[in-house]
């Protein structure tokens, strides 16, 4: 293996074992979503706000005043409870690694 020692360079954490190697990546949650399911909930919430802005605009567009408010109604609840589930989760996990909410690393 003569290109084994090519990248060693002063950052270089090779066969340290040290994870994540923050020497090298910029985000140590890179598929954060993926990896800790229980961020669906609230993706699906999220979502469920886009749809209920969308029959809110077109009850609006077609003068159904009474179907509006409630779709309106609908869009803010969904979305304000679908951001609340992933800023509780992410806070969840920033504090299983001892971190604050704001520290700057990851993201």
């Amino acid at each position: 293996m003569a290109y084994a020692n090519q990248h060693d360079g002063p950052l270089s954490k090779r066969n340290t074992g040290e994870f994540p190697d923050h020497a090298r990546t910029t985000r140590s949650h890179a598929g954060e979503g993926l990896e800790d399911g229980y961020n669906f909930p609230g993706i699906i919430l999220c979502a469920m706000g886009v749809v209920a802005l969308g029959l809110c605009l077109t009850a609006t567009g077609y003068g159904f005043a009474g179907w509006a408010t409630i779709g309106a109604i609908a869009t803010v609840t969904l979305a304000g409870a679908g951001v609340a589930w992933l800023l509780i989760e992410h806070r969840r996990v920033k504090a299983k690694e001892g971190l604050g909410l704001t520290d700057p690393r990851g993201h």
